[in-house]
């Protein structure tokens, strides 16, 4: 569904992704791990149009994509979640999810449809997002962006700062999104094991350049990649 050619990125003058050719399968997981500070983030970034791109192309379902901004590559199917600062704090989880709707012609039968994915989110409809943990705003963000049943799903680090038990049970959403669902998704992680242990397929980033992109659980096992840039042993 994605495919990446020869991609050089970053910010402004502060080059990140050096010559990035990668691919993402249709209605399945890719893991895209590394050690920090490896582009992860910023791969997924440059996909949704938040960074500079020096050259290369990125294509969706064959379609010239490169250097659309957001909004526009929103519109050809891709939804991107951020790590952080991904719902609305002040409003409820009703209300965030009409605004993800915003625009589509039944947007409250959307919202109705999302809620029956998520029965724990339903229990909270009118209560505010800043009253949430930070698992259930995890969970607020994953369904404000299936709303508009996006073709591609881009999940930068959604695991970060939450506990152990938190984070297997979003892992556990995004692992269903696929299985029940059919969905195409790029997971960044820095939980190497457990993202890979989910995965279909997996590219591991160092320095802004791909050293692997191959089956999930080859890379899990790869004894050398694993100890050197994952931390697995």
């Amino acid at each position: 569904m994605l495919t990446i050619e020869k991609l050089n990125a970053g910010y402004k003058t502060l080059q990140i992704l050096f010559d990035v050719t990668i691919t993402a399968p249709r209605n399945l997981l890719t893991v895209v791990v590394g050690p920090n500070g490896s582009g992860k983030s910023t791969l997924l970034k440059t996909v949704f149009g938040l960074t500079k791109i020096y050259s290369g192309k990125v294509f969706l379902d064959g379609l010239d994509i490169t250097g659309l901004p957001p909004h526009k590559v929103a519109e050809k199917g891709i939804a991107y979640l951020p790590q952080v600062d991904n719902v609305f704090s002040n409003l409820t989880v009703y209300e965030n999810l009409l605004i993800a709707g915003y625009g589509l012609k039944r947007d409250e039968d959307a919202v109705t449809d999302v809620l029956e994915m998520f029965p724990h989110l339903k229990t909270y409809r009118n209560r505010k997002a800043a009253e949430m943990s930070g698992g259930e705003r995890q969970m607020l963000a994953i369904a404000m962006a299936l709303i508009r049943k996006p073709k591609l799903m881009l999940f930068d680090e959604p695991t970060g700062n939450l506990s152990p038990k938190m984070a297997t049970q979003i892992l556990k959403v995004i692992k269903d999104l696929r299985d029940s669902y059919g969905k195409t998704i790029i997971l960044a992680e820095q939980n190497a094991k457990k993202a890979l242990e989910i995965g279909d397929k997996a590219v591991l980033l160092v320095s802004g350049r791909p050293v692997y992109e191959g089956n999930s659980q080859t890379l899990l096992q790869h004894e050398e990649l694993g100890k050197l840039y994952l931390g697995i042993r």
